[in-house]
C-alpha cells in the first residue's frame, strides 16, 4: 500500500494536469477549426456585442484555453495559468450556461454543463494552491 501511495504522490498530479489540461487544448482546437460557428454562437448569446469584439473575445478565449491549457500540462507557470482560466471559467460559466433562466425542456443540459464547469473550477483551484507538483518543467524530481 505504502508503494501505490509513493507512486501517486509522484505521478498523480502530472495525470491530473494531463486530464485537467486536455479539456482546454482540445476546446481551443476545436474553436480554431470552427471559428466563425463559435462566433456565431457567441453573438447569439451576447446579441448587445459587436461583431468584431466578439471576434476579438472568441481569439482571446483561444489564447486562453490553448496556452492556458498547455502551461498547466507541462506545469510550467501552472498556478498562474490555473488562476487566469478560474478567472475567465467564471463570467463564461454564468454567461453560458445559464440553467436558471432556460425552459424546463432546456434546464437540466444547462445545469450539468454549470455543474461541471463548477467542478472544473475545483480542479483549478486545487492547482492554484498546490501547484503543478512533480514531473513538471523545471522539475528534475520525476
Amino acid at each position: 500500500m505504502k508503494a501505490v501511495c509513493k507512486w501517486v504522490q509522484q505521478y498523480g498530479p502530472l495525470l491530473g494536469r494531463l486530464l485537467l489540461a486536455n479539456l482546454f487544448i482540445v476546446s481551443g482546437f476545436k474553436k480554431i477549426a470552427g471559428f466563425a460557428g463559435t462566433a456565431g454562437y457567441m453573438a447569439k448569446v451576447m446579441p448587445a456585442l459587436d461583431p468584431n469584439l466578439v471576434n476579438i473575445m472568441l481569439a482571446l478565449t483561444i489564447a486562453i484555453e490553448l496556452g492556458g491549457g498547455l502551461m498547466i500540462l507541462v506545469g510550467w507557470q501552472a498556478r498562474w495559468a490555473a488562476a487566469a482560466i478560474l478567472l475567465w471559467m467564471i463570467p463564461v460559466t454564468y454567461l453560458f450556461h445559464a440553467y436558471w433562466g432556460l425552459p424546463p425542456d432546456q434546464m437540466q443540459a444547462q445545469f450539468i454543463q454549470f455543474q461541471k464547469n463548477m467542478a472544473i473550477m475545483g480542479a483549478l483551484l486545487f492547482v492554484v494552491a498546490q501547484g503543478p507538483g512533480p514531473c513538471s518543467l523545471g522539475k528534475d524530481n520525476c
